[in-house]
């Protein structure tokens, strides 16, 4: 499977969970991959290992994709060491599972910059190069929990649904352009970020277990090559919101 052979995809937030699963998927099927992190240097290093034995070019960039001048550094970074960014998956996210009454003003705004602001920053920095080139795809890492609310607390959810607009917005604007723009909502993937949480439960998925990273990294590829699906939201969920 070369089917993106010659494209180049960063993936924010790719030393672990879904996005190290995407980023290899990438690589599997073609793409040449930077990777970004934040604290994770050595896990980041391993899967920029793993990557390069498929045979293609990898890139690992150490950035805050909730702050512009990281981003803008990340971005000229990878374009400089493998190209123009084919390929944007805005995966860089945290949770932080609170009852109500403790969430603060901060933690508010700690989990919208780092879900939702980061998400806007990356995207604006990526689409110059492809609407120069006519060509691009950018898919979003939402959450069940913009749909159901979820098990993390309303900054979260707020944050993942603001993704969804976000998207919608870019994929009307953009389409004439060559661009896509979709997003992934997955639900409870059987993460560090879920297993650490005591309210994610699998009793919540009607299939009855957590899913595996792989099977969202399998619905990121398609859209990476699918060029008629835009503004969509792929609920990767095991059947917690049905749409």
């Amino acid at each position: 499977m070369e089917e993106l052979k010659g494209r180049v995809a960063l993936v924010t937030g790719s030393s672990r969970g879904i996005g190290r699963a995407i980023a290899r998927a990438l690589a599997e099927a073609g793409a040449d991959i930077a990777l970004n992190f934040q604290h994770r240097a050595g896990e980041a290093e391993a899967v920029e290992s793993q990557i390069r034995q498929l045979g293609r070019r990898c890139v690992c960039i150490q950035a805050d994709v909730s702050v512009a001048k990281d981003v803008t550094r990340l971005v000229d970074g990878a374009g400089a060491q493998l190209g123009p960014i084919d390929i944007l998956v805005n995966n860089a996210g945290i949770a932080r599972p609170q009852p109500i009454e403790e969430i603060t003003e901060l933690d508010w705004d700690e989990i919208i910059t780092t879900n939702l602001k980061s998400c806007f920053l990356v995207t604006q920095a990526a689409l110059p190069a492809m609407r120069a080139r006519k060509w691009g795809r950018i898919i979003n890492l939402s959450s069940v929990a913009a749909q159901v609310g979820g098990v993390v607390g309303p900054h979260y959810a707020a944050s993942k649904a603001g993704i969804l607009g976000m998207t919608h917005f870019y994929a009307q604007r953009l389409a004439k352009e060559g661009i896509t723009v979709n997003a992934i909502a997955p639900a409870l993937i059987e993460t560090d970020m879920v297993t650490s949480n005591p309210n994610a439960r699998p009793g919540h998925i009607p299939v009855g277990r957590f899913g595996s990273p792989s099977e969202v990294s399998e619905v990121a590829v398609m859209l990476a090559w699918n060029g008629y699906i835009n503004g969509q939201t792929i609920n990767v969920n095991g059947g917690w919101f049905m749409s």
